[in-house]
């Protein structure tokens, strides 16, 4: 019985299982990484509406004033850098943004995150090329 030739047996396996292996490592990684920018625009806004409610609302409401007009941005770039640092390390712009609808009794304070891009091009639409994460607060 003649014996097979088996040279390059192991480097056309290898091709094939390489291929879903990577493709899987970096979904992996891409959807990490996207899951730790919404988890770090959460925060930032969460803080975002603290620091709001501290520093306009509640004198507002304590001198029984209106508190519609508190739309500023009351945390520092320092701060907001303390509260999401990986948004800072990646050098990718940030823009919290805080709006108050007239008429209801509730602070929305939203932050976007309008230069993150997915790796792997498969993933890129809107909802994970355009993070945002919003809070709102009753009071």
């Amino acid at each position: 019985m003649r014996k097979l030739d088996q040279r390059g047996v192991a480097a056309i396996e290898f091709c094939l299982v390489a291929v879903p292996l990577f493709t899987l490592i970096f979904a992996v990684f891409d959807f990490g990484r996207y899951a730790i920018t919404m988890q770090s625009l959460r925060a930032l806004a969460d803080a975002g509406a603290r620091a709001n409610i501290i520093q306009c609302y509640t004198p507002a409401i304590i001198a029984g004033t209106s508190p519609s007009a508190c739309t500023n941005d009351y945390l520092s770039a320092v701060q907001k850098q303390a509260i999401a640092p990986f948004l800072y390390n990646t050098s990718l712009g940030l823009t919290p943004t805080v709006t108050t609808t007239a008429g209801t009794s509730a602070l929305t304070v939203t932050a976007k995150e309008s230069g993150f891009k997915m790796l792997m091009p498969i993933w890129s639409t809107a909802t994970f090329n355009a993070p945002s994460a919003t809070t709102t607060i009753p009071f």
